[in-house]
């Protein structure tokens, strides 16, 4: 009897000592890399280490892919059964093509999940009914302004004067100075053009804008608001491919005329989302349209004194539509080659709570907040209650964009467009080229 109670006290200290060993496991995330989201995140983590993670001796770590083919290596990795990340990276633009690879999370999104981030971000992250990740970033577009510099124009007479000769030299028509919220594509053009020093030797910046054209499917997403504002689409109601139509031409167009003319710089073809921070924020630039991401980096006078104190922000240039923008949501879900479920949704519900959401905000992070929480970072960031707006006015999704098949379709939009615009290829063909693409990844 004596030898079974030991027995029975071993098997129990024995069960203990297996559950602590399962309740310390550590666990990785893979996140989406720039800064300054990166850098948030970082801060995040550190949070979470010192508290929740503390407590039961659990630490969580970051890792980051480049972002050129991030998401294929992300996908051929969960594919193969990878579990080098517990956590990954999910987007309202490919859940479709990652669900299969992932965990749904909808025992963890509760009442208080709503009072912390907004009931449509969380829609953005649903495929199929199901949920697939806790979304911690908002993406849209805005059109970034040097106050100072559109000022100017807007109140010059001598810029007014020569804004009107070079719009008429080289568009074909005499255009005005507007404030930049009341811009339309032609304008963003007229005042590219205004701006670039090796058109008007008067210019303050060497360049009038920065285009970022280099092949890369979030490129894409950057240019399309050219498109939606004009009422271009994908496809119409009934599934048609309709790439092939005036929208898309006027949209390639804008860049074209800009490149063309040297209002960008000429490397523009390599460039993405942080070549571009570095041309605006060194002052090269008048304007640029971004990611609002990029937002905290230029209110940092430290980093970017040229543009600190001078940054004018507003939604992108109309079309006949009016002003358009692209936007989606990211979040973080789970791996389903993960063996540390348990970890992963602990993580998951610690991140979707009001202190590391709000302190992800304040360091950078670009969070789609409640409207309770909204409204106790908008003295920081008030740019996010500019982005909620935009949102909800401009907001777009091409039809189709969502499809497993979105993201290749981004892809070749991107190694086409890109082709075109930097004289590869001809307009017809770029275009033929991607309908082409688009009719099989659709089966039609």
């Amino acid at each position: 009897m004596l030898k079974s109670r030991f027995l029975t006290a071993g098997a129990a200290i024995l069960a203990t000592a297996l559950s602590a060993s399962t309740a310390l496991a550590d666990i990785t995330i893979l996140a989406w890399p720039g800064e300054p989201a990166e850098s948030a995140f970082r801060k995040v983590l550190d949070l979470y280490n010192s508290t929740e993670g503390a407590k039961n001796n659990s630490k969580a770590s970051v890792i980051y892919f480049s972002q050129q083919g991030f998401k294929e290596k992300m996908l051929a990795d969960v594919a193969a059964g990878s579990k080098e990340f517990d956590v990954m990276l999910t987007a309202t633009y490919d859940v479709g093509l990652y669900a299969p690879f992932m965990t749904p999370i909808d025992d963890l999104v509760t009442d208080d999940v709503y009072k912390v981030v907004s009931k449509n971000s969380i829609e953005t992250q649903k495929y199929k009914g199901k949920t697939y990740g806790i979304p911690t970033d908002l993406s849209l577009h805005f059109l970034y302004y040097r106050k100072d510099l559109i000022d100017q124009l807007n109140t010059d007479p001598a810029w007014k004067a020569k804004y009107e000769e070079i719009s008429e030299k080289i568009l074909g028509k005499k255009l005005s100075p507007k404030p930049a919220d009341q811009w339309d594509w032609d304008d963003f053009i007229a005042s590219a053009l205004f701006f670039t020093k090796s058109i008007n030797p008067d210019s303050p910046v060497r360049y009038g804008t920065v285009l970022q054209m280099k092949n890369l499917l979030y490129n894409i997403m950057l240019w399309q608001g050219t498109v939606a504002s004009n009422g271009g689409n994908w496809r119409d109601k009934d599934g048609n491919i309709t790439v092939d139509s005036p929208a898309f031409k006027r949209g390639l167009e804008i860049y074209k005329i800009i490149t063309d003319n040297e209002a960008t710089p000429g490397d523009s073809s390599t460039y993405e989302y942080g070549e571009a921070n570095s041309v605006f924020g060194a002052g090269q630039v008048a304007f640029m349209l971004q990611w609002n991401a990029a937002v905290p980096e230029f209110n940092d006078a430290t980093k970017y004194p040229t543009v600190a104190g001078k940054l004018g922000l507003s939604h992108e240039p109309a079309g006949s539509e009016g002003p358009k923008t692209h936007f989606h949501s990211l979040g973080l879900g789970i791996n389903k080659n993960t063996a540390k479920l348990d970890e992963a949704k602990a993580f998951l519900s610690w991140l979707a709570t009001s202190e590391p959401m709000k302190l992800y905000a304040k360091e950078g992070g670009s969070p789609p907040l409640a409207e309770g929480l909204m409204a106790e970072i908008a003295g920081d960031r008030p740019e996010m209650l500019l982005m909620g707006e935009h949102a909800a006015k401009y907001g777009f999704v091409m039809d189709g964009a969502t499809s497993a098949k979105a993201m290749g379709i981004y892809t070749n939009m991107a190694e086409n467009f890109t082709g075109y615009w930097t004289g590869e290829i001809e307009q017809d063909e770029a275009i033929a080229n991607v309908v082409a693409d688009m009719k099989k990844a659709f089966a039609q």
